[in-house]
């Protein structure tokens, strides 16, 4: 894309420029997260940055201030995420100047993100629209509720199924991101239920911010969800764990509560240009996306 750097801004008292979040140094979005009190590592922001693109608006002697990523997982669909404006400046324009700028930049894709309480109002003034709630549930794992569940079809998943979760992901989210579950797969713990050659079901685990986070979970039921989830909760017992999801007073969400995993926080999944990504109305024996790779990535 252009230069961003080229377009500059005076904000309150503060003229700020945009480039590319490729040239900053990790520690300031680091820095930047933790100022909003978002858990991201630097291992976490360097995984983002080598798969997605992005902005962020630096202060005159070279501060950032925010920042925003997308993900192309296509030519027609694209994540956003990592919008984020210092404390200091959310109220002044920053986030707006950052989204118009990835707006611009995906051109007609569709647009899907997951937007905080504080950013819900900015979003729909940006024409997107809600979708559904994803639930933040994170805790100290419960051990003994996975104990209970039934694992002996689920196995570790191996280099050799990788083409099958890629597969199974794409009909689940509705888009193919094969890069993305490639870079996941090659830092997690994987857990699968493979049924007549097809892989029913799958959830990685992988270090993420406080501790570990589970995501994403592919399943087409909650039986099969809780088998491929109960493995993670298991290995980790006692130790600090995270999954957001979508499901809402089932039995899967059942099972992350008995797990440990309290509901924490509540976000809003919104689009723009909804219905280019959208897999619509599935079979019954059909995966679908019990759990998100993380906020960001969708």
């Amino acid at each position: 894309m252009d230069d961003p750097s080229v377009e500059s801004r005076a904000v309150d008292v503060f003229e700020m420029r945009l480039a590319d979040i490729g040239t900053v140094d990790v520690a300031q979005l680091v820095a930047l997260s933790v100022s909003v009190r978002w858990p991201h590592r630097a291992e976490d922001w360097r995984l983002m940055l080598s798969l997605g693109r992005g902005v962020v608006a630096l202060d005159e002697i070279g501060r950032i201030c925010g920042s925003a990523m997308w993900f192309p997982y296509a030519d027609s669909f694209a994540a956003v995420g990592m919008v984020i404006t210092s404390p200091r400046l959310q109220a002044l324009g920053t986030g707006h100047w950052l989204m118009t700028r990835v707006i611009a930049a995906c051109g007609e894709r569709s647009l899907r993100l997951n937007a905080t309480h504080a950013a819900y109002r900015l979003y729909r003034s940006l024409d997107f629209k809600r979708e559904k709630t994803l639930y933040q549930c994170q805790g100290r794992a419960n051990g003994a509720a996975a104990a209970a569940v039934d694992r002996s079809d689920v196995r570790q998943l191996s280099e050799r199924d990788l083409s099958l979760l890629i597969e199974a992901d794409a009909h689940a989210y509705g888009a193919a991101r094969a890069e993305l579950i490639t870079a996941l797969f090659r830092q997690s713990t994987g857990t699968g239920l493979l049924r007549s050659g097809r892989l029913a079901a799958f959830a990685l685990c992988r270090r993420f911010g406080r501790g570990h986070v589970i995501g994403p979970v592919v399943a087409a039921s909650d039986a099969d969800a809780i088998a491929v989830v109960a493995p993670h909760v298991a290995a980790h017992a006692r130790q600090f764990l995270r999954i957001d999801t979508h499901s809402e007073g089932d039995a899967f969400r059942a099972f992350i509560a008995s797990a440990g995993l309290a509901l924490y926080d509540t976000v809003t999944t919104m689009s723009l240009r909804r219905g280019v990504n959208d897999p619509g109305p599935r079979a019954a024996d059909t995966p679908m996306s019990y759990a998100v790779v993380s906020q960001a990535f969708g």
